[in-house]
């Protein structure tokens, strides 16, 4: 099979296709034909030396999810037959044209969805849905604070925030990017490339009135968060492309009873990503069905380009998710 190998630390130049052995499934797992997969912040750090890969994913292939067809069967595993349409998350190898997963890891892809738009769906909705709902027990009438609103996860934490009912304000440095944020139903943009990102939200929506923050950001936001959260507020660290070090003012976490919590899917036990595929299966694919939610794909690139998409990456100029898929 061919596979997209980080042939060392360094930058995009280190990336080449080469040809591995297509793997086996061992008992209770499916082989899936990668059809495509998305390309995401953690493939950057990997590619670079900066992301340990957890146990039993390949060091030098990263892909966090995926999409395509089974193509075989293990022993005892009877969820899927070959051919079906699934999709899903890996701690790595989805960058390669075969993978396996424990069958009840796989999940079905939405009706009539082709398998390259597919593929924008697990890493960022699945994310969105843990942290908005698990992680924050969001609920209607609230409102949430979600950073970097125009990444692949903001722009699913958006959706989803919306249909829960919630009022959604959406942090970026592009006002290019916050409008096409406001075509999807953001509430509030706040332009974060101003140093008080904080006094725009109170001046919109007024002081202590953010019952969750979404924080893709990490670093220097957290005073900020911790500056619009109202009495009893919570925040979910999701990312940390803004550092993963800050100062904050432990008073005002105490006087306002606040709680921080982090979140992270890679490093998740075989037994925490089946409950939390199963779970997204029965709540959230039934949305991407009727429409109700659609994946944002800022583009489809071959995996021949795959130098091009970590450095379009990298320039921050994409609205949702890049895809690639094998030609």
């Amino acid at each position: 099979m061919k596979a997209i190998v980080i042939t060392r630390p360094g930058g995009a130049e280190v990336l080449e296709v080469q040809d591995r052995p297509a793997p086996e499934p061992g008992v209770g797992e499916i082989r899936v034909r990668v059809v495509a997969s998305g390309l995401n912040r953690a493939d950057i750090l990997q590619r670079k030396g900066n992301y340990p890969v957890p146990a039993g994913a390949p060091a030098d292939i990263g892909g966090l999810e995926y999409s395509g067809e089974v193509d075989a069967v293990g022993p005892g595993a009877t969820m899927w037959k070959t051919g079906d349409p699934v999709m899903g998350i890996v701690g790595g190898g989805g960058h390669a044209e075969y993978l396996c997963v424990h069958e009840r890891e796989a999940i079905r892809v939405p009706n009539r969805m082709p398998l390259d738009e597919a593929a924008a769906i697990p890493e960022a909705f699945m994310t969105a849905h843990d942290a908005l709902f698990t992680r924050l027990a969001l609920g209607a009438g609230e409102t949430v604070l979600i950073h970097a609103v125009a990444s692949g996860v903001g722009t699913a934490a958006l959706q989803l925030a919306q249909l829960a009912g919630a009022k959604t304000i959406g942090t970026s440095r592009s006002p290019t990017k916050l409008g096409r944020a406001r075509k999807l139903g953001l509430d509030v943009e706040i332009d974060a490339s101003s140093k008080d990102w904080a006094a725009q939200v109170e001046a919109s929506i007024g002081v202590d009135r953010v019952d969750a923050v979404l924080d893709l950001v990490g670093g220097s936001y957290l005073e900020g968060n911790l500056r619009v959260l109202a009495q009893r507020g919570r925040i979910v660290v999701v990312g940390l492309t803004g550092g993963a070090t800050a100062q904050f003012n432990m008073a005002l976490l105490l006087r306002k009873r606040l709680t921080i919590v982090g979140t992270v899917m890679r490093a998740r036990s075989l037994d925490e990503k089946i409950a939390l595929a199963r779970d997204f299966s029965d709540r959230v694919v039934p949305l991407f069905d009727s429409g109700r939610i659609t994946p944002v794909i800022d583009r489809i690139m071959p995996f021949s380009q795959i130098r091009g998409a970590h450095d379009l990456m990298e320039s921050n100029e994409t609205f949702g998710k890049i895809v690639l898929r094998w030609d």
